[in-house]
């Protein structure tokens, strides 16, 4: 495996990449600096990663915000972003295009399959990352294109963005719900990132996923969100 890693912060980056090159050769990841609300950077990045290691087979739209306050550069980095990652991965991915196919893996949260009061932008956001992938999934397998796209619905992650809630400048009006969200937090249980690894690996072995929404939580590990069969099948004209 060959891993490129993206991420605006740089420090973060650098130390993720050395972590790997203990274990790794060093040659097997890059680290590429990159805004994902920047259009320009996203294309450069991905032009980047094709440049150094001459093909593209897995992708994951993993950036991801909880800001109420500027609720505007939430839709940017959870939404957006994840669409137009997805776009790019497609043009160098899929068949008909001159790729070798591959998957794509958005990160969505259990907040995009119920309401979450005190984060009604991020739930919104990650509503919208479900709904763009199950379509495009469907596309894909119209068109042949060869790529599978799945979705990953953590609960509660102990990663910084728990830290966010604490914080007025990224819950604006919802600040004083922060105790609430904490109990939440305890009821629901954290997990560690290594089980949504766990998920994350699943998806890209199991070459039979696609358009499936994989949940992941404290109490029920790794399943999957059913859906009820749509009334009718597309079909490509």
């Amino acid at each position: 495996a060959q891993v490129a890693l993206l991420d605006r912060n740089s420090e973060a980056g650098q130390e993720s990449k050395a972590a790997l090159d203990e274990q790794f050769e060093a040659q097997r990841t890059v680290f590429i600096q990159c805004d994902v609300t920047d259009q320009e950077q996203l294309k450069g990045a991905f032009k980047k990663v094709i440049e150094h290691f001459g093909r593209l087979d897995i992708v994951v739209n993993n950036a991801g915000v909880n800001n109420e306050k500027d609720w505007e550069s939430t839709i940017q980095i959870n939404l957006t972003s994840v669409i137009r990652g997805t776009y790019l991965g497609l043009e160098y991915m899929r068949k008909g295009n001159g790729g070798d196919g591959g998957v794509i893996i958005n990160i969505s949260s259990l907040a995009g399959l119920m309401p979450a009061a005190f984060q009604p932008v991020y739930c919104a956001t990650k509503h919208g990352v479900i709904g763009f992938t199950r379509s495009i999934a469907v596309t894909a397998n119209m068109e042949n294109y060869g790529v599978r796209l799945n979705t990953i619905c953590p609960g509660f992650v102990n990663t910084p963005i728990l830290q966010s809630i604490d914080k007025e400048e990224n819950m604006g009006q919802y600040y004083s719900y922060k105790d609430e969200i904490k109990n939440m937090m305890q009821f629901y249980g954290v997990m560690d990132p290594s089980i949504i690894a766990e998920g994350l690996i699943t998806i890209i072995e199991d070459d039979t996923l696609n358009g499936e929404v994989m949940k992941i939580t404290a109490s029920q590990g790794i399943h999957f969100q059913q859906y009820s069969q749509t009334p009718f099948t597309s079909s490509k004209r």
